[in-house]
This record gives C-alpha cells, sequence and structure tokens, in this order.
C-alpha cells in the first residue's frame, strides 16, 4: 500500500479566546503578588500543553488517519471499507460535541480543533466521526480521489 498521504493537514490551538485568558491569568500572578510560583508554573504546564496539541489528519490510499499528538503517539485509521457515506457539513462544536479536542458524545466522535467545517463520516460497525477542517473542499476532494479508486 501507497503509505504517502494524498492529503495533509495539521491544525493547532491558536485562538485568541484560549491564550487571552491564560495570559490574563498569569499576569494577574505576577503583577498583584505576591508571586505563587506553584500557580505560575500550573499555568505555564497548561499553556505549553496546548501549545504542543496538534490535530493531523491524513488521507491515504488504505485510509483516513486521524492523530491529536501528543495524546496519540501513532495515527488512528479509518479504513475505506469502514465507511459508509462521507459529506462535508457545519457543526456547532459547542452543542453537538461540548467543546474541541477529541470529544465523545453516545454513537459519534469529533476531532476538532477550531472552526465550525468538517466532514462527517458514517461507519459501518462504529462510531460515527466527525473530523474537523480549515480546508473543508480540499479535504473532501482527497477523500473522493482516494475513495473512488
Amino acid at each position: 500500500m501507497d503509505r504517502e498521504p494524498t492529503y495533509r493537514e495539521v491544525q493547532r490551538f491558536r485562538q485568541r479566546w484560549l491564550w487571552a485568558p491564560l495570559s490574563g491569568i498569569a499576569l494577574l500572578m505576577l503583577v498583584l503578588g505576591p508571586v505563587s510560583w506553584i500557580g505560575l508554573i500550573i499555568v505555564g504546564v497548561i499553556a505549553l500543553f496546548l501549545y504542543s496539541l496538534r490535530l493531523e489528519t491524513e488521507v491515504r490510499a488504505d485510509g483516513l488517519y486521524l492523530r491529536l499528538w501528543p495524546l496519540h503517539r501513532s495515527f488512528r485509521r479509518i479504513s475505506w471499507t469502514e465507511i459508509n457515506r462521507y459529506e462535508s457539513r457545519q457543526y456547532d462544536p459547542l452543542r453537538e460535541f461540548g467543546g474541541w479536542g477529541i470529544r465523545w458524545v453516545p454513537g459519534k466522535i469529533a476531532y476538532n480543533v477550531s472552526g465550525n467545517q468538517g466532514v462527517w463520516i458514517e461507519r459501518a460497525n462504529a462510531q460515527s466521526v466527525l473530523v474537523g477542517t480549515q480546508h473543508v473542499g480540499e479535504f473532501v476532494k482527497a477523500i473522493d480521489e482516494v475513495y473512488e479508486n
């Protein structure tokens, strides 16, 4: 099998609404003193963890590959034989899944980092999967090209 991806997307948590509160908390801890070094270290560790998170999505000849690094050390594969159908769709991350990241709700799972566009994948004998993307047209086009061959 060809292991080289025909499509690859890497998304990171870089939203202002996420970083502003963390920066504000750290700034308040420094300005209002006395400095709580333990609190500052905790905020720093949380910031480093969020900064390191990245959703990697690949379309390959043998399936769709997903990884939210560093939570997943290796890719999670959805083979083409598992997929009943797929479609691009708009979604509400907070209402439908309770937020961003890897989110489980009964019967479905979401891998999303930002935005409200994604590809909905209905699988034969497993949970449906929503994969968030910033390039929905390119992502679906890549799936179309590989899935139909």
